[in-house]
């Protein structure tokens, strides 16, 4: 988000040893992942037990890791790729660490249980070329015809900065974000929790458009301050694509730092999710020795067992396996429309909050170019140099990725969301990069990208990943209570027996969709359940998620 970037560095500089405490329910679970005491232990009988993981992506491959570390076996159900949304294309023929992201791609600084399995698996990180910062170098700006160029924000208009200073002071005299944060680095639950609540009761049924409509630091700036804002505020295409979302989807991401110090895994961030298939934990074993090497495949149905207590999962040859619990981190449509499931294994609200789930469409197009050019002598003496690009052009989003002055490197031409998303959606690929090109050729009429294009392009659509439907949850006022439903199904001891057993995870379960971060806590929290469905459970000096979620679990509206 730019303006978020563009804060000064006194401001910046505070956050970078920041670390998320989800406000809805500020569980730190980073002690609890590492202490000596471990996640807790199960009755010696239980261990090997054989635990379905449906999904291999980010949430899949952590509950399976740290389930395995526990003693059990988890057998992961996949039905594309190990990775999910953490995806890196590798052009052929160039070396592995020049890749697309296709999935996520920026992970913050706050986000430290990412980082741990990161740094768990040796990987290294360089920071993310977002709009005016140091890594992008160059950052132009398009937006109703006026281009604006520049390294800092002195170099663009003054109006930038009133929105930005708007930005923040509406933040902070609506949302109290300063007192929050500030509550996340002492960890003090009481206050996060006192400030949060409230936010919850007030802005649960009101969308981010009305935030910036209500806002007083808002109310007296003309109507094209709240354009610039929407169109180029958030650095993958502007913040409009969510103005129709719950505002409490909004004070997440920013209060907890997810917008701020962005890195990117060097290599590719799908290295985590595979790494974690292939790395050994302490008793030398590995997912993949444990899955005699490769996944199990699609899922078609899921059913209790004739014995009432034990789960089924049959593949689509007809190939049926039963098991002691279900992690499933697929996305939740998957349980409706690719997924046949038992209807008694969930309750009717937890049906009905499943299917509410609302996804927002994302696309990207990527090209290999011969290396990046924008940095020789040709192109670097011209103003209009081809830089780091956010425009109201079809395109919305460009950015450069560079991996050194005589190597190829890549462009992502364009990222964009929702209506803009879906502009592509029925276009080939060389149709979309054909549109991409043109719509970056009238920002830089002088620079010939095309001519530097190496290999065939690559493009992504979310929406139509089969095993997808879309890039992530995007909660619309009135979800709340949808939201809490789901994210505490892990908290299993006043269910009938019926709907025990099964458990949710994936970040579309959590309160912050579409970061691994939040990912990985659902994950966690459903490894807490299937620990204490298997009769074990966590060390007294150590208590997990599910022992501190009535004292500060997300408030019930």
């Amino acid at each position: 988000m730019i303006f978020r970037t563009l804060e000064c560095e006194e401001i910046m500089s505070e956050s970078i040893d920041f670390q998320v405490l989800c406000p809805d329910f500020p569980f730190d679970y980073l002690p609890w992942l590492t202490a000596r005491h471990g996640l807790g232990g199960l009755p010696e009988e239980r261990k090997g037990t054989p635990v379905a993981i449906v999904g291999a992506g980010i949430a899949g491959m952590v509950a399976a890791y740290e389930l395995m570390r526990l003693g059990l076996r988890p057998v992961i159900y996949e039905a594309g790729w190990i990775g999910g949304r953490l995806r890196s294309h590798r052009f052929e023929g160039v070396d592995s660490d020049i890749i697309a992201e296709l999935g996520g791609m920026r992970f913050p600084a706050s986000g430290k249980l990412f980082w741990h399995y990161a740094d768990l698996l040796n990987l290294r990180r360089q920071a993310f070329p977002n709009p005016i910062s140091e890594a992008a170098g160059h950052t132009t700006v398009e937006l109703l015809g006026r281009r604006y160029h520049g390294s800092r924000l002195e170099d663009f208009p003054d109006s930038f900065t009133h929105i930005m200073s708007a930005w923040r002071r509406a933040l902070n005299e609506v949302g109290q974000m300063d007192k929050l944060q500030q509550a996340m680095r002492e960890k003090d639950v009481a206050k996060i929790k006192e400030i949060w609540n409230g936010l919850v009761r007030c802005w649960d049924d009101r969308t981010f458009y009305d935030f910036l409509c209500s806002a007083q630091a808002f109310v007296n700036l003309p109507y094209e301050f709240k354009e610039t804002f929407g169109q180029i505020g958030f650095g993958t295409g502007g913040w409009d694509s969510d103005f129709q979302n719950t505002m409490l989807e909004i004070f997440r991401v920013v209060f907890c730092a997810y917008d701020d110090h962005q890195y990117m895994v060097i290599g590719g961030a799908q290295q985590v999710p595979c790494g974690l298939w292939s790395h050994h934990c302490h008793h030398a074993s590995s997912l993949k020795e444990v899955n005699s090497g490769a996944p199990h495949g699609k899922v078609k149905r899921i059913y209790r067992h004739a014995d009432g207590v034990s789960l089924v999962l049959e593949n689509e040859w007809g190939m049926a396996e039963s098991y002691a619990a279900v992690v499933l981190t697929c996305q939740s449509w998957l349980l409706t429309t690719s997924i046949e499931v038992e209807e008694a294994l969930f309750s009717d609200r937890m049906w009905m909050a499943l299917d509410r789930t609302r996804y927002m469409q994302s696309s990207k197009t990527f090209v290999l170019v011969d290396r990046p050019f924008w940095k020789h002598t040709k192109y670097n003496a011209n103003a209009q140099s081809l830089s780091m690009t956010l425009t109201d052009r079809l395109t919305r989003g460009t950015y450069l990725f560079e991996y050194g002055l005589e190597r190829p490197a890549v462009i992502c031409l364009t990222y964009s969301w929702m209506g803009d998303a879906l502009k592509m959606l029925p276009l080939s690929i060389e149709k979309r990069t054909r549109l991409s090109l043109s719509s970056l050729s009238k920002i830089y009429p002088d620079v010939d990208i095309a001519s530097h294009i190496k290999s065939n392009p690559v493009t992504i659509s979310w929406e139509m990943e089969e095993n997808f439907l879309g890039a992530f949850k995007g909660a619309l006022p009135g979800h709340y209570r949808y939201n809490r439903l789901m994210y505490t199904h892990f908290y299993q001891r006043t269910f009938p027996i019926k709907q025990r057993g099964i458990f949710l995870a994936g970040d579309d379960i959590s309160f912050t969709p579409g970061w691994a971060e939040g990912a990985i806590q659902t994950a966690l929290n459903a490894v807490w359940g299937v620990l204490h469905h298997l009769g074990g459970k966590s060390h007294p000096q150590n208590p997990g998620p599910g022992d501190c979620l009535l004292e500060m679990g997300p408030v019930d509206l």
